[in-house]
């Protein structure tokens, strides 16, 4: 199988020069990194391609390593029936740097870039509605940022009394737990709720 993961790369890399900048065949799956100005016509090569035929279009994800200079990666999915073989499409990009949007070559990637966006803050040049998705209106940030904090910066509920929705700054209600960082195979030396209850065992 990876003999034929390797030769597929290879002719995509011949086919489409300075377009592909790697081609990795690992636990046997195939993972081209392209440029992200070439990332249509890599798209359009490996849907039209009569020895890729990927045709099926599988999903867009974002992924952040926040101390590289171009810190998002973008990565597609495809899958070809004929083959019976998958790719993964990989493109750097920075949070001020579009990346060309694929759905000129495939029209179901249209919610999986606004979720990009909403979720990193990943631009795309040429989407037809490129706002948010998951997240409420106005809301500060992107969330699967990983300088994004974890508590978020507001919560957001209905006011009864108001008769509308209130933004708040978030309050942990939650009490203050002790936890055993040390040793979670020893336990903490305090007692835990309803430990007090247990039997000491009996002498014999």
């Amino acid at each position: 199988m990876d003999e034929t993961l390797n030769e597929l790369g290879a002719h995509v890399k011949e086919a489409l020069p300075g377009a592909i900048e790697d081609v990795v065949v690992a636990f046997g799956e195939l993972t081209l990194v392209a440029s992200a100005p070439d990332v249509v016509k890599v798209l359009s090569f490996l849907r039209d391609d009569p020895s890729c035929k990927f045709v099926s279009f599988i999903d867009i994800c974002g992924v952040d390593y926040p101390k590289r200079e171009r810190r998002f990666d973008v990565v597609y999915h495809l899958l070809s029936p004929t083959l019976n073989a998958r790719v993964r499409i990989k493109v750097e990009t920075d949070e001020a740097t579009p990346v060309p949007s694929a759905t000129p070559v495939f029209p179901g990637a249209l919610w999986f870039e606004r979720e990009a966006y909403d979720m990193y803050g990943i631009l795309f040049s040429g989407h037809p509605e490129l706002r948010r998705l998951l997240t409420d209106y106005g809301f500060d940030g992107h969330p699967l940022r990983k300088d994004f904090p974890t508590t978020g910066f507001v919560e957001v509920r209905y006011d009864d009394e108001r008769k509308r929705v209130v933004y708040e700054p978030v309050k942990l209600a939650q009490e203050f737990r002790n936890f055993d960082f040390l040793s979670p195979w020893e336990g903490p030396d305090y007692v835990l709720p309803g430990d007090e209850k247990a039997s000491a065992p009996k002498a014999g």
